[in-house]
């Protein structure tokens, strides 16, 4: 079987859709059916989903570096990648699922797929499969190359591949230079400590918000009895659908609840503290992660510019590098070609605010009016490309000259005259 249709089967995965029944009895076992998985941690669900979505939406352009300047080039491999990277994902699902496991797993890896010398179509491995085989000795031609190898489970087969047909994007939290480590791996303690306190909230949501008891009775029971008669009053006294109900309990006994105050643990507390230090390995701002304790109007606008300089710059400028270095070839790179995200996209700004600017740069001779028409989608029209700049503006070493002047010839040329 090609590795191709290998990288298709990884797409269809079954879900495991529990029925009712099939839950009663895990629970019945003493198996939660709560997720372990570090995605259910919604702190950590809405870093990834904020980082994986901000790259899906920034248009990848590819640019020649001319003697006029930088201009907007095209070739097959940028056709390819800004539409459709293969015939399963668009270019925004494509650059998102990447980010994805580049954050989960600390390392996101693309198979160039070539046929010839052309690029065909670029396919995600899945980034728990693939491994690093770095040739010391020179074994396969050229000492210290790096092969990725892939292991397909479902076949059990192994697949090398050579390292210039792998896109291989990681975190910055690497320690050798090759490999990245996740925030889950490097703070486990934190995020497992989001999780249990979410289970811990969901566990008081399934007793109707009830505290602990204590059961008093008079009689000696052995510990079936015990047991059995617990569980007999949690079944009236626990739940939503006993809420407000009547709690049936035989003679002789009574039922004193504990007092459980969320406040006096500082529950909420702690959980926004884990979430703050959760959100600040990801670079992620407090009113990205709903936290709007300290935020303004003002406040927001900084942190989204703080966002784009702090967190998403580092990111854009590795794919950047990455992509331009592995998809184009060395003859391209001399001749000024590069791939840049367009990371204006996340700074779109009011009417008001986007007239005041493009005002500015036609005014100041730096942008002419068709090119402005441009960027707010108009069709250009005829004599709109001459830059124009306002009269009043003169150069320094020309300042005074004009007072020099009388009847349009310089004073001191008329008396020495």
């Amino acid at each position: 079987m090609k590795i191709v249709d290998r990288f298709k089967s990884f797409f269809n995965k079954d879900i495991n859709n529990m029925t009712e029944e099939e839950r009663i009895i895990l629970k019945e076992l003493g198996i939660s059916d709560v997720s372990n998985d570090e995605k259910s941690e919604v702190t950590y669900f809405t870093c990834i989903k904020i980082l994986g979505e901000t790259l899906g939406k920034l248009p990848l352009k590819l640019y020649q570096n001319t003697d006029k300047g930088v201009v907007n080039a095209n070739n097959d491999v940028y056709n390819l990648i800004k539409l459709r990277p293969n015939p399963y994902m668009t270019a925004s699902t494509f650059w998102t699922t990447v980010e994805n496991n580049r954050n989960h797993h600390g390392n996101a890896y693309v198979w160039c797929n070539y046929r010839g010398t052309r690029l065909k179509d670029l396919w995600i491995l899945p980034s728990e499969d693939v491994t690093l085989m770095c040739d010391n000795e020179g074994y396969f031609g050229k000492e210290n190359k790096i092969y990725y190898i892939y292991r397909d489970k479902k076949s059990n087969k192994e697949y090398t591949i050579n390292g210039d047909n792998i896109l291989h994007f990681k975190t910055s939290h690497t320690f050798d230079g090759i490999t990245g480590k996740s925030v889950r791996e490097i703070l486990s303690s934190s995020v497992k400590g989001g999780l249990e306190s979410q289970k811990f909230m969901n566990n008081l949501y399934e007793s109707g918000m009830t505290a602990r008891a204590i059961l008093e009775f008079s009689s000696n029971l052995d510990d079936k009895a015990k047991t059995r008669l617990s569980k007999g009053i949690e079944n009236f006294a626990n739940g939503s659908k006993n809420a407000g109900k009547i709690i049936p309990i035989p003679a002789g006994t009574s039922l004193k609840p504990l007092d459980l105050k969320l406040t006096d643990s500082q529950f909420f507390d702690l959980k926004k503290f884990n979430a703050l230090q959760i959100a600040g390995a990801f670079g992620i701002k407090p009113t990205f992660v709903n936290n709007y304790d300290n935020s303004s109007h003002s406040n927001s606008e900084m942190e989204q510019l703080s966002f784009l300089v702090n967190t998403l710059q580092y990111i854009l400028k590795q794919y950047e590098e990455e992509i331009s270095f592995k998809l184009l070839t060395k003859k391209q790179i001399e001749e000024g070609y590069y791939f840049k995200f367009n990371e204006g996209a996340v700074l779109r700004i009011d009417a008001v605010a986007q007239a005041d600017v493009l005002t500015k740069y036609v005014n100041n001779g730096i942008y002419t009016s068709n090119e402005v028409r441009l960027m707010l989608d108009r069709t250009t029209i005829e004599g709109a490309d001459i830059l124009m700049c306002n009269g009043n503006y003169i150069p320094v070493q020309q300042v005074g000259n004009q007072y020099n002047m009388k009847e349009g010839v310089k004073v001191n040329e008329k008396e020495e005259g």
